[in-house]
C-alpha cells in the first residue's frame, strides 16, 4: 500500500506555500532515512487508499471505516489517524488520550518557538473575548501557568472547536477544575468545528469567549479581520503541543 502523509492541523489556505515548504523539509528527512515519503500530502478522504472492510486493530476489531465509503471531498481525521498506510501526520493530545495512542506510534512534537504562549514543544491557548467587554490584553505568562479571569468568564457563552480538542476545550476544562471551578461557569457552549470558526463566533456575538491555541491565534491575527476586534483576557496552562504520529515505528530522532 502506498504510504500517505498529511499536515491538516494548521492547514490554512493563506499558508499553503509555508505548508508545502514544511512538508518538503520533512519529506527530505524521511527519504534520507529510507522511508518512501509521498511527494504530495493528502487533503481529503478521496486521497486515502481504500481499506476494504474497514480499518481494524491488531485483534481484528473495526476502529475506522473504509475511506472509500466516506464523502470524498471531506477529511475524516480519525480515519486518517488510524489508516494503516499512514507515514506521518499531526493529531492532538486530546484524541491521543481518548484512545488513538494505543493504535499509532508517536513520532515527535510540533514546535511553538517564537510564538506568544509557546515554548518549544509546549503550547498554551489564548482566552479571547470582544474588545471592550473584557479587560486590557493579557500577555502570556513566562512561567506557563494558567491565567483565568474567573469573574469575567462567569455567565458567558463559550465557543470551542471540538470536545476532544486539548487546546480548545480540555485544557481550559482541566485548568478550571484545578482552580475549583468547571465548565459550568459558562452560561452555554457552542461547538464550531475549528479554532478559526470560534474566533468568528466570538467576534460576531454568537459566543463570548473561546480558547484558541497560540499558533492558531497568531495566524488569526495575521489573516482574519475578526481577530482585530478581540482581546486576550487570559491563558490556559502550557502543555505538550500537537504530536506527529505514524502507523510505523519511526525513529525518535527524525524530527527532534
Amino acid at each position: 500500500m502506498t504510504l500517505i502523509a498529511a499536515l491538516p492541523m494548521y492547514d490554512w489556505p493563506e499558508m499553503q506555500s509555508e505548508l508545502h515548504t514544511q512538508w518538503q523539509r520533512m519529506r527530505g528527512v524521511l527519504l534520507d532515512n529510507g522511508y518512501d515519503a509521498p511527494e504530495k500530502l493528502v487533503y481529503r478522504n478521496g486521497d486515502l487508499p481504500a481499506v476494504p472492510g474497514g480499518i481494524r486493530d491488531r485483534s481484528g476489531n473495526l476502529i475506522a471505516p473504509d475511506p472509500a465509503t466516506l464523502p470524498p471531498d471531506e477529511l475524516d481525521l480519525p480515519t486518517l489517524w488510524l489508516h494503516p498506510a499512514l507515514l506521518i501526520t499531526q493529531t492532538c493530545w486530546g484524541p491521543m488520550e481518548l484512545g488513538i495512542q494505543s493504535h499509532v506510534h508517536f513520532a515527535g512534537q510540533d514546535d511553538y518557538s517564537g510564538i506568544e504562549g509557546g515554548d518549544g514543544a509546549l503550547y498554551s491557548s489564548a482566552l479571547v473575548m470582544r474588545r471592550g467587554e473584557g479587560r486590557a490584553a493579557v500577555a502570556a505568562p513566562e512561567n506557563g501557568k494558567p491565567i483565568l479571569p474567573l469573574e469575567l468568564l462567569r455567565g458567558k457563552r463559550f465557543a470551542f472547536n471540538s470536545h476532544d480538542s486539548m487546546s480548545g476545550y480540555l485544557a481550559l476544562q482541566r485548568d478550571l477544575v484545578a482552580s475549583g471551578e468547571s465548565l459550568a461557569i459558562f452560561a452555554g457552549e457552542l461547538q464550531t468545528g475549528g479554532h478559526r470558526a470560534s474566533v468568528a463566533a466570538v467576534a460576531s456575538g454568537k459566543a463570548d469567549v473561546a480558547a484558541i491555541d497560540c499558533k492558531s491565534w497568531a495566524r488569526s491575527q495575521r489573516f482574519d479581520a475578526a481577530a482585530a476586534t478581540l482581546a486576550v483576557v487570559g491563558w490556559t496552562g502550557r502543555r505538550k503541543g500537537l504530536p506527529f504520529i505514524s502507523a510505523l515505528p519511526l525513529p525518535a530522532h527524525l524530527f527532534a
